[in-house]
């Protein structure tokens, strides 16, 4: 079972970290990304990192701002979301699987629940 948290109001140009935790498994046998949805909008990749953390990859529009990394000592996956902007309110989720990476919602058959990040002033 995966289960994201971390979510929060914050201010633009603010920072949030996000984690991922895993129970029941160990999450560096998967291949887990972050996806998100905004209210009336579908469901777009943000970022992903491979097995054994040689790969990362991140959608242009949070590219440079967002940080994907794994904590194996407590088996979580964390996202590090710098210079926050209102366009990146949405729930985002963490997402795993065990084949490959891809920046597809349908490829990943494991999820956890979302997490709220609104970013307002």
């Amino acid at each position: 079972q995966l289960q994201a948290s971390g979510g929060g109001l914050v201010q633009p140009g603010d920072s949030l970290t996000l984690s991922c935790a895993g129970s029941g498994s160990t999450l560096n046998t998967y291949i887990v990304a972050w996806f998100r949805q905004a209210p009336g909008k579908e469901r777009e990749f943000v970022s992903q990192i491979n097995w054994s953390d040689s790969y990362t990859n991140y959608a242009n529009s949070v590219k440079g701002r967002f940080t994907i990394s794994r904590d194996n000592a407590k088996n979580t996956v964390n996202l590090l979301m710098s210079s926050l902007k209102p366009e990146d309110t949405a729930v985002y989720y963490c997402a795993a699987n065990l084949y490959a990476t891809s920046q597809r919602a349908s490829n990943y058959p494991y999820w956890g629940r979302g997490t709220q990040v609104t970013v307002s002033s």
